[in-house]
């Protein structure tokens, strides 16, 4: 499989000139609020949301400066979401680094979110980018849904496949289709084209969700610790499936270690035992499969082109890693 430093090489000068860009997105007066943001901006992941604007931008016209600024808009509103996250939810590490509520306290960290959230809609309100801001609010008021519909059915375990794949789409997949939409939103007036490319990045946020779901069980056994999801309480696709499969009283069973076993690591074991030998996980990732086949079909509509090779390669970096 590829590396995402050789998938990128199409686009890397926009990128290397996008980190500039975002980095002066988020410049304050107040040295606090600078010291945390070039903290934040210092620890940021892999490109992967910029990227699939970039190459969304080129596979439906040329990459300009509005393509930037939907990038940031992105990285900004998704980056004060994840802030927020990690007060929720008492985290103090991400990405193996100490989170801004672990250094600065949840007050701060709770206000440096809102800063980041401004920044964002005060960079599209100037520039009149009204077109990628409704796509981006969209996409973050879906992701509060999803949060919130997943919190809502996990204290009674009541989660099926639908609710599962609402969840999923809202709280996952939305930013994705919000990042591929606003990079065509960006370089062509075709709201048809638009709606394509939100279509292919809804369906491959989806194929990631459930690979992410899969790392749970060990498929790998590297990424997330095994069992995170069942210690939270998450029911995702594989467990959905199992406990489907299973009679009355094993469900009961189950559900139960899952409610009130979920701190203790043998519990835990059982359960993703239980699920690897239902064929919850050949069933998940066959599901992953069908998206990531729905999405080429999406893609395959747009002109050849290095962009579109870009996103394709992209497509398999996000359903075959290996964390």
């Amino acid at each position: 499989m590829l590396k995402l430093n050789e998938i990128k090489k199409p686009i890397a000068g926009q990128l290397d000139l996008f980190e500039d860009k975002f980095k002066q997105s988020m410049q304050s007066s107040v040295p606090l609020l600078d010291r945390i943001t070039h903290y934040i901006v210092k620890r940021k992941g892999k490109q992967v949301r910029p990227m699939f604007v970039f190459f969304a931008a080129g596979a439906c016209g040329e990459i300009n400066e509005t393509t930037h600024r939907g990038a940031a808009l992105v990285e900004l509103l998704h980056t004060a979401t994840l802030v927020h996250d990690d007060v929720v939810d008492n985290a103090y590490e991400r990405r193996g680094f100490f989170s801004v509520n672990a250094l600065w306290k949840n007050k701060i960290a709770v206000l440096v979110g809102d800063f980041l959230l401004a920044k964002g809609l005060s960079l599209s309100i100037s520039n009149n980018d009204f077109k990628l801001l409704k796509i981006v609010t969209e996409a973050v008021e879906q992701m509060s849904e999803g949060e919130l519909l997943q919190m809502e059915k996990a204290r009674r375990l009541d989660i099926d496949e639908a609710i599962y794949f609402e969840v999923i789409r809202k709280k996952t997949a939305s930013l994705i289709a919000s990042c591929c939409a606003c990079g065509a939103a960006s370089t062509t007036e075709d709201d048809d084209a638009i709606e394509r490319m939100h279509q292919f990045g809804e369906k491959i946020g989806i194929a990631f969700q459930i690979k992410d779901d899969l790392f749970d069980f060990g498929v790998d056994d590297v990424g997330k610790p095994l069992g995170n999801d069942i210690k939270e309480k998450k029911i995702t696709l594989p467990l959905i499936y199992a406990l489907q499969k299973a009679s009355k009283k094993e469900k009961r069973y189950y559900i139960n270690l899952i409610k009130n076993h979920n701190e203790d690591n043998d519990k835990v074991k059982e359960v993703i035992e239980f699920v690897r030998s239902s064929g919850g996980l050949d069933y998940a990732s066959q599901k992953m499969l069908d998206y990531q086949r729905e999405a080429f079909e999406v893609l395959n509509t747009f002109p050849d082109s290095a962009y579109k090779t870009g996103l394709q390669q992209l497509v398999y970096f996000t359903t075959e890693r290996k964390k």
